[in-house]
């Protein structure tokens, strides 16, 4: 049974949650600037905690259309995670990969293999963070890629999800040269306990 109530997380349990977004999107960059072998930068992730109905606004609107790279995740804890991107974001940063002029065209199923190729890198570069952090065991499943309306993309996790916990934690990230994320990490509620009571709360 879990024993945090999430409607009224203080001050000190919303600290650890920022620090694990901070220090899971600073390995997330890092992973990313080897990946295209450039310098990336990052800005202080801005961490909330949400309820499913308050995310659509925050990534701009429920018909922004996203690329989202979705996965679950097992091990120690349970639920899943999305790291989410505009679409001009996604389609900068397959170019940046690829070494290709960026377009408005919509991506090939080359490009969308490479995005997805990212996210994979991205997503697990964030779980290994919270594993060493955490000193717990967190297997990812295999990613999922989507390209479609905010609103279809959360409905996955809300529907998976939703029935074990009503808030999900929302990391937004800027990277340098305007490449905008989103991490959404949901655990069930024992994990959050668990979280926080690997890390002495």
């Amino acid at each position: 049974m879990s024993k945090i109530d999430l409607n009224a997380v203080n001050a000190e349990y919303f600290d650890v949650l920022q620090e694990i977004g901070n220090i899971g999107a600073g390995n997330a960059a890092t992973a990313l600037a080897h990946m295209l072998n450039i310098r990336v930068d990052m800005s202080v992730p801005q961490v909330k905690l949400l309820e499913f109905s308050e995310v659509g606004s925050i990534l701009g609107g429920e018909e922004q259309i996203l690329a989202g790279v979705y996965l679950s995740v097992n091990g120690d804890i349970t639920g899943s995670m999305m790291f989410l991107l505009k679409k001009e974001s996604a389609r900068k940063l397959v170019s940046l990969l690829m070494k290709t002029e960026e377009t408005d065209d919509e991506l090939n199923e080359i490009e969308k293999s490479a995005l997805q190729e990212i996210g994979n890198i991205i997503t697990a570069s964030y779980l290994n963070s919270l594993s060493t952090l955490t000193n717990m065991t967190i297997s990812p499943s295999v990613p999922s890629l989507s390209i479609d309306m905010a609103g279809a993309i959360l409905s996955v996790p809300a529907i998976e999800f939703g029935f074990m916990s009503d808030k999900l934690l929302l990391i937004q990230t800027e990277f340098s040269d305007g490449l905008d994320g989103f991490f959404i990490l949901i655990p069930d509620m024992e994990s959050y306990d668990k979280i926080l009571g690997a890390i002495g709360l």
